[in-house]
């Protein structure tokens, strides 16, 4: 659910983007009449969403044909999004019309804790690409050694590329700025160059998005080939291509599914859909530690927590608040989130109970 959920966030965001360019891709096109749409109303079609799906189909063809292929549009489009990243903090904190002033002022918006939280989420959906390397983890050389320095050392990276292109915002822009654009880079950039500058950047972070997008269907495609190959999902998901050696049937159903979504919600309505479902997720696995250390002390671990018990309680502590806030904060998409998971509760019985037959 997180991943396909994800694959559609992203892809409503590259809509929003180029509308910005071109305005004309939010023509509508028509209604359905059901209350499956955003804020539980009427679902309406726009131009853009079906392009946002054929951006997805494209992605979908070019790692169906090989994981080189895919890896390769992904270090290319990754290196290039870098490169543009670098230059907006470059710009920006170097810039003589900038002032670090900004740094002591606030915007003033007085949500308090609630604020706090709500921001969090957008906040945490931006760094939700970091379990990405776990799904591909049976296609990496020396996992046990490689992929714990993948998640340390890759999101480190990004916390500081976050941590550097903020300053370079507030440099250039003041907190009440920020809070009232939703295009801060192609805001900052106005202030400085005027309007075909914020144009360029639009496009950077299109680009930026299709870096992301086509990562979630490379690693996402993993997951459920590997629960068909288990036995816990339907065994056609399970069939890899003869020719290509990749898990085509599984793409393909992962690309549909997130089509589908990519109708039924807006940018902030769908990652806050996928960053409750994943955080549940999250939660779960980080509480897993405790119950794996008392029930399978003899079990293999190359990588130890750091910390333990209190990081791993903290973590989940800190997840069941942001839980709850959300709940309360985006009650629709909540539940949305929580009514997918459930759905998936008696289809693992069913395929477990099913294995089990098989097997004898």
């Amino acid at each position: 659910m997180a991943k396909r959920g994800s694959i559609a966030t992203l892809c409503t965001g590259f809509f929003f983007f180029l509308f910005v360019l071109y305005p004309e891709v939010k023509q509508f096109l028509g209604t359905i009449p059901y209350p499956i749409g955003p804020g539980g109303n009427p679902l309406e079609i726009h131009v853009g969403q079906l392009i946002s799906i054929g951006v997805i189909a494209v992605l979908c063809a070019i790692n169906y044909v090989g994981v080189e292929a895919g890896g390769k549009f992904q270090v290319m489009v990754t290196g290039l999004k870098m490169v543009l990243l670098a230059g907006v903090v470059v710009i920006g904190v170097f810039s003589t019309s900038g002032s670090y002033a900004h740094f002591r002022e606030s915007a003033g918006t007085g949500n308090g804790f609630s604020g706090f939280i709500a921001a969090l989420v957008g906040a945490l959906w931006a760094y939700d690409g970091w379990n990405n390397v776990s799904m591909v983890s049976s296609e990496i050389r020396e996992p046990q050694r490689n992929l714990p320095r993948a998640l340390i050392f890759g999101t480190a990276a990004v916390m500081l590329t976050y941590l550097l292109i903020n300053v370079a915002y507030f440099h250039v822009l003041s907190p009440l700025q920020v809070a009232h654009t939703d295009q801060v880079a192609a805001t900052m950039m106005a202030t400085l160059f005027g309007s075909a500058a914020a144009r360029a950047i639009t496009v950077a972070v299109m680009i930026s998005i299709l870096a992301a997008l086509n990562g979630s269907i490379l690693s996402g495609a993993r997951v459920p080939y590997a629960m068909a190959r288990d036995g816990y999902f339907f065994a056609p998901v399970a069939t890899v291509h003869p020719i290509y050696r990749t898990p085509g049937v599984s793409m393909i159903v992962l690309c549909a599914w997130s089509c589908v979504l990519i109708l039924s919600g807006w940018y902030e309505q769908l990652y806050n859909f996928v960053i409750f479902g994943s955080w549940i997720l999250y939660a779960m696995t980080a509480a897993s530690v405790f119950v794996l250390r008392r029930k399978r002390p003899d079990m293999v671990r190359p990588y130890r927590v750091f910390g333990y018990p209190v990081v791993p309680a903290l973590f989940v502590l800190v997840a069941a608040v942001l839980l709850v806030s959300t709940l309360e904060h985006s009650p629709r998409e909540s539940i949305m989130g929580l009514a997918f998971m459930a759905l998936g509760i008696p289809i693992y019985f069913h395929f477990r109970r099913r294995r089990q037959v098989l097997r004898g």
